[in-house]
């Protein structure tokens, strides 16, 4: 597991920013779709994008479905809310769903890609009719639309 957290005291709390399966290869894996930019940079546009607005951020990557439900559950009574691209498990964990229904913070559902424009098994999310907003094909900048969304909600 990656974890990474930001040093600013958090004025309005902790977003969580968690990245599941295959994101630690971002900036190698499938340029061409994914981009250049790494796991790294996505964390510092998350931290830079939460202090603008007063939020620390804890960022998680694992490749393991039960670690992403170990830091959804631990979220709970200590982040305001999360951002979430749980990579191919959008497509296949009724678990995570579950444990966003649970723990009932305000989540933003993250794509890089446009999903609806790749393959048919990627146009169905178990996770979207639990999150507050889904963003889609914005690239690495869909993780700072998703904050500054939850800086306005929250």
């Amino acid at each position: 597991m990656t974890e990474a957290s930001s040093t600013v005291e958090a004025g309005r709390g902790t977003i969580l920013v968690i990245n599941g399966p295959n994101l630690n290869l971002l900036g190698t894996r499938e340029p061409e779709k994914y981009g250049t930019s790494t796991l790294a940079d996505v964390q510092q546009l998350a931290t830079v994008a939460g202090e603008k607005h007063g939020f620390a951020v804890e960022c998680v990557q694992s490749n393991h479905e039960g670690v992403l439900l170990d830091a959804i559950h631990a979220a709970r009574g200590t982040a305001a809310g999360i951002v979430l691209n749980a990579g191919a498990f959008t497509h296949t964990s009724v678990a995570l769903r579950d444990a966003l229904a649970a723990v009932q913070l305000p989540t933003v559902e993250v794509h890089i890609t446009n999903v609806h424009q790749r393959e048919e098994f990627r146009h169905h999310s178990y996770l979207s009719p639990v999150c507050a907003a889904v963003i889609v094909g914005a690239g690495v900048f869909g993780y700072k639309l998703a904050i500054d969304y939850l800086a306005e909600v929250l």
